[in-house]
Parts: C-alpha cells; structure tokens; sequence
C-alpha cells in the first residue's frame, strides 16, 4: 500500500482506520466505536473501553514469549556504567514499585509527580503508576523549585518520585535540596516521598515523609494491573505558557495506545524486536512517547542515554550507541547534529564505527535546516527524515512514513500530514490560503487518537489557547505554507513570523540561508523594533569548529547571501557572530527571549533556560550592532 492509499483510507472512513489499528492493542473491553463527539469541539477516542498501558508494554510480552528480549538499555557515559533489563525483569521491577506504591495508597486517579535523570527508574516509575491507573506527570530532572512547585499545586499528587541526583558533564545536580524547596514553596503538600538514592550522591531523608526506593518495596505484594477507562488520563505533561502559568497536556490512555504502537512500524519502521533510540529525555514528550511508551508498546528494545551529543567523552557518542547497540531507527533534535556538525564537520568520528545496522533518523524538536540534513546525509548514507509534532499531539502530524512508503525528501519540509491530521494554511481570517503563500498551520477537528482532549483542569484555557482562533481548526501556533504536491513547510512559530515594511518575512527562510554558508554550525534571526520598517531581522551566527576567518568577512557574505535568496526585501544587514545561543534544556532556541532583550523590554528568565548566562553574552553582542534598548 502506498501513502496516498492509506491517507485516503483514513479519510474516507476514519473510525474504520482506527479501529482496524486498534487490534493491535491488548483490551480488557474492546471499543466497539472510534470517536466520540458528543461534545464536540472536545472530542474523545475508545472511551467505551478498558485497557491498561503497563499491560500492554510489559506483561504482554512476558505472556507471549518474549521475555527475555531486552526491553531497556541504559547507557550512561556520564557515570560510565551500562545496564540491560529484558521484559521479564522489566515487569518484576515495575510490580513491585506499583505494589509498595499501592500500599502506600496510591490508587487509580492519583497524581504521582516523577522527577528524575535518565535512568532505568524513571520508566520504571512512570510505568508503575500506569500499572495502578495513577496519573504521572514528569518533571524535568533538576528544574528549578520554583517551577517544580508550581507544578505541584496545579497537579496535586498523592507523591512525589525522585533520584538523589542527575549527572552532567562535570557536574552534580542536587535534586533532593531542590524537591524540598520545592514541598516548602507548594501549597499542595504531597503525601510521602520515594527516593532512589544513585552511587553517586545520597541524598538525606526526611522521616516519616521520604522513603527509600529499595526500602519502601521491601515486605509488599506486588501488583497487577489495573484496567482504566479508554478516556482516562495516562499522564499529564506540562509545557510552558505564554502567561508563566504553564500548560497540562493531558494524554488520554487508549487513543495514546494506539496511536503509537500505529507509529512505530508505519513511520519509524521498526518491527519487535528492533532496536529503537530517542536520543530525547524523559521529561519532555519525546521521552514520554519514544523513550519510554511507543517503543515498549510496540515490543521494540528502546535505550535510556545519560550522556550528550558532543563531550561525553567527544562528537562520536551517537555513533558508538547506535553501532554497539544495533540501533535500525535513531531519533535525535536537529541541535544535537548541530552541535555534533560543528565540532566534526567532515564526519571524522562516524567513520570511526560500523554503522550497518542504522535504517532510518528522524529529526524533530525544531525546524531542521537544509544544510543539517544534507551534511547528515553525507556522513551515514540513511535517509534523514525531518518530522513535525508538538507536545500537544504526542506523535508526527507531518512525516514521511518509511514502514508505509518511502516519500521523495524535499529538504525544509517535514513532507506530508500523517492519517488522522487534515492539515490547512489559513489567514488571518481563517480562509486557506494559496500553495506557496505563508499563513498559520491549523488542523481540522477532530484531532487524531493520542492528541490531546483538553487541558488539566483549564478547559477555558484550552478552548482559548488552541479552538477559539479558527473555530472547527486546533490552532498549533506556527506558520508556514504548503507546495503543489501538498508537502508542508513549517517556518516559525506564528510569533516568529516578522513584518518589515509590511511584508511578512519567515525569519525560518533567513535561517535556512544563513546555514547554508560553510562557516556558520547554527544561527538564529529574531525581529528587532524598527522606527522605520516595523521589524528589522538579525541574525546571530555560531561558527564551525576550526573556523579562523575574521567574523566581519562571514557576516557580509551571509548579508550577501541573503540578498540574494530573498531579495532586498528582506532588509537584512544586520548579523554578529556569538560563541552559542540561548537554548532550553530540549535544544529549542529561545527567540522570544533575545527579541525581548534587543527591544528592551521586561521578560521572565525561562524556567527551561539551559544556561542564563547566555543572555549577557547576547546582549552584549547585540550592543555591537547598535541594538539592546534598555
């Protein structure tokens, strides 16, 4: 079958399609119907079920004779150690969490907070609460107390599952100090506390609140699993909102269920059995949905990396995980190859290992530019499939699906909406607007299974925020445009898109430009006020390693480039060379931010900031352009 069959499969008869992707699921009550949308605009899928997601990525397995496939790899070259867990081991561990849990109170509907590193555990831990039909929300390890409070009282749980520490290149983080300050800021005081005290720091427990990891399963019965509502909440996952109040992405369990085990054969191309690595982190949604549930679902042994693209121990890490674990499908952001590019632009260290095994690499967490996915495609001989999601949906809206059919690749596009996304360009009016012409991407309700049906406790918000915009359309809040063959091009979120003397420019389209110049590893162009124009771009240019040309020779022929590409219209002069970019801890650049700083005004430091200091560097080279009001 082809794309174009499937796609018009789903059109025609989208309950069909996605009750005939639901046999793959283990039920404890089949769905007898796809949507339900009674309550349209809030729609809902499988809600006449009852299932378990614990079940489905564990016990199965063990029931059908695979138990002792790997289910978890843990590779961490921050602490030099490795670890490999099958699937039965898997199911005893997380049975024992959930039966200590379960003694403790936790039950169906429960919140359970999950603040931990990247290691086994954490799985472990959002499994377990699966297990029971609690709801687990997944902290970023090491977040600032101040967040995680905020987090605390907007979920309010029963718990709260923590590491002693996280490891970094160089560095310790102290999670425990920080989860106590976080208890003592929070309204909401959680119950007790769980505490898996690593080798490497152990952190001193509160009595009678904090219980220890090993200590606290010891004497309790295990548990099994219990069967939840199809509509029932599998996790809450907060991304961040524009008010400083962030967002709880609510992950409805049967619709998740389905719709990624559906994506790991027909987009990632993967059968059981195979090894799949999202090189991501549990804390953000590709972690949620790749590292830990997609893969196991789906019966796929999936890898739990400590460790970073570049200086654990150098640019080859990627390369010695994929050839020594027998990676097939490798999933990594475009600011990983960024920084791997830059430190080893003529792919010195991929040659160093036997890369064979490797399929397919999927790119996703921000626009991936031309330049990074042909110096890619140089270097591994793979396809390199750029694919576009957000939190809110939990899986590709547009992708080539390589299960499916392998797609031409059109470099800039992540190519086509998947079955379940009608994907439209509109205006501001809501009207779709021409191929070729940029406008904002909305998507046709109802949203496919595993999106998201609301907000926790926000309806009003979520209403707001995603169906008020364009109503019949969820809102994603980027811009960008479609071709003749119906391939999407994703250019900037809708913020990003600036307005120079009344022509809406992509500072995406600039980006890409500036990247194709053989100096320049990674840049970023933001709009800056302008008396004259409106907006004015600048570009901000991180160069590769090596590199010794004087900077003011680059920035002209970036200028030059520029130009040329997209014409005077652009009103591009501006550009300064920095030595790296304001970035949240997922690898998203933080352009709101720098236009905040060049325009002067007030902003909130971004609780996912990998690294303030950053901002004083940016400052200070927008001072040698002339810009930084204030």
């Amino acid at each position: 079958m082809s794309y174009k069959d499937v796609y018009q499969g789903w059109q025609k008869d989208p309950d069909a399609f996605w009750l005939e992707a639901a046999q793959a699921i283990d039920w404890d009550t089949a769905p007898n119907k796809a949507l339900s949308d009674e309550n349209a605009p809030l729609y809902e899928w499988f809600k006449d079920t009852k299932v378990n997601t614990c079940w489905n990525a564990v016990d199965r397995h063990v029931e059908n004779g695979r138990g002792d496939q790997v289910a978890i790899i843990h590779d961490s070259p921050v602490t030099g150690s490795k670890k490999w867990i099958t699937f039965v081991e898997l199911r005893n561990r997380v049975s024992s969490l959930a039966g200590a849990l379960r003694a403790k109170g936790v039950e169906k509907g429960d919140r359970v907070i999950i603040y931990m590193p990247m290691i086994p555990e954490a799985l472990e831990a959002m499994l377990a609460c699966s297990r029971l039909g609690a709801i687990h929300s997944v902290v970023f390890g090491g977040f600032a107390s101040n967040e995680l409070a905020v987090r605390i009282d907007d979920a309010k749980p029963k718990c709260i599952i923590a590491a002693s520490c996280g490891i970094e290149p160089g560095r310790v983080v102290h999670y425990k100090p920080l989860l106590d300050e976080a208890i003592d800021l929070a309204h909401h005081k959680p119950a007790f506390n769980v505490i898996f005290q690593r080798e490497n720091e152990v952190a001193e427990l509160k009595e009678g609140r904090d219980y220890n990891w090993h200590g606290f399963q010891y004497g309790t019965d295990p548990a099994d699993c219990v069967p939840v509502e199809g509509d029932h909440p599998a996790y809450i996952l907060y991304t961040s909102g524009t008010t400083g109040q962030p967002k709880g992405v609510i992950r409805p369990t049967a619709g998740h269920l389905v719709a990624l085990n559906w994506t790991m054969k027909n987009l990632y191309n993967v059968d059981p059995g195979d090894v799949f690595w999202a090189a991501s982190d549990v804390g953000w949604v590709v972690g949620h949905s790749y590292i830990c549930y997609g893969p196991l679902i789906h019966g796929n042994t999936t890898i739990v990396f400590e460790g970073k693209p570049i200086g654990t121990p150098d640019a080859g890490t990627f390369w010695r995980v994929i050839s020594e674990h027998k990676v097939k499908s490798f999933f990594t952001a475009p600011t990983a190859f960024r920084a791997v590019k830059r430190e080893d632009p003529k792919g010195e260290f991929v040659k160093k290992y036997d890369l064979s095994c490797l399929k397919q690499v999927y790119l996703a967490g921000e626009r991936a530019d031309p330049d990074t996915i042909e110096w890619a495609q140089q270097q591994l001989n793979v396809p390199i499939i750029d694919h576009w999601w957000q939190t809110e949906t939990g899986w590709a809206i547009a992708a080539n699906p390589l299960g499916i059919e392998e797609l031409p690749i059109k470099l800039g596009s992540p190519s086509l909406p998947m079955p379940g996304y009608d994907v439209q360009i509109l205006d501001e009016g809501g009207h779709p607007v021409k191929n070729g012409e940029l406008g904002a991407i909305a998507i046709k309700l109802p949203l496919p299974p595993g999106t998201l049906p609301t907000l926790w406790n926000a309806e009003d918000r979520y209403r707001k925020s995603y169906l008020n915009t364009f109503p019949g359309y969820y809102e994603t809040g980027d811009a960008g445009m479609k071709d003749e063959d119906g391939y999407l091009y994703v250019m900037a979120r809708t913020d990003d898109v600036i307005n120079v003397a009344g022509h809406r420019l992509s500072t995406g389209g600039m980006e890409e430009v500036l990247a194709s110049h053989p100096d320049v590893a990674e840049c970023a162009v933001i709009g800056v006020s302008d008396d004259l124009k409106g907006q004015l771009p600048v570009g901000f240019l991180c160069l590769n390693a090596g590199s010794n040309r004087p900077h003011e020779d680059v920035v002209k022929e970036v200028v030059k480039l520029v130009r040329e590409k997209i014409g005077p219209v652009a009103a591009f002069k501006l550009a300064v060379v920095v030595d790296r970019l304001p970035k949240t801890r997922s690898g998203k650049i933080l352009r709101g931010t720098m236009v905040s700083i060049a325009d002067g005004k007030e902003f909130k430091l971004p609780a996912t900031i990998d690294d303030p200091a950053i901002l004083d560097e940016i400052k200070g080279a927008l001072k040698t352009i002339g810009y930084a009001k204030g």
